[in-house]
């Protein structure tokens, strides 16, 4: 069972439609996933390097690497996704995009995606 999932009904079931519209009248949580944004790493399997991006479509961002229409990508081909995060808003997004390209951000990544580093190896 997925308890994120879950909690979503639950908020959806508990929540009534008349006490939580927002002034634009969008429901908080059946709109939440038309405006979601996505921070990436896509790892080479041709060099095992990284790439960050962000996208509000991500599917669709990792089939446009692995049929060459990034630029960025194009040579180091096939990528597989290793690691994403949601946000709500764009910008959001790619200011944490911009933090996990920095030392800092890549100290994070390194930590956190600590056991598929050493599966790698």
């Amino acid at each position: 069972m997925n308890p994120v999932r879950n909690s979503v009904v639950n908020l959806n079931i508990i929540m009534s439609e008349k006490d939580h519209k927002i002034s634009n009248g969008i429901h908080p949580v059946r709109n939440l996933a038309k405006s979601n944004w996505y921070v990436y790493i896509a790892e080479s399997l041709k060099d095992k390097l990284w790439y960050t991006g962000c996208t509000s479509n991500l599917i669709k961002r990792i089939k446009d690497h692995n049929d060459g229409k990034v630029y960025a990508t194009k040579l180091r081909r096939p990528l597989i996704l290793i690691y994403y995060e949601v946000s709500c808003n764009k910008y959001d997004a790619f200011a944490r995009e911009k933090y996990l390209k920095s030392g800092m951000g890549k100290r994070y990544l390194k930590n956190r995606l600590k056991y598929y580093y050493e599966r790698r190896k």
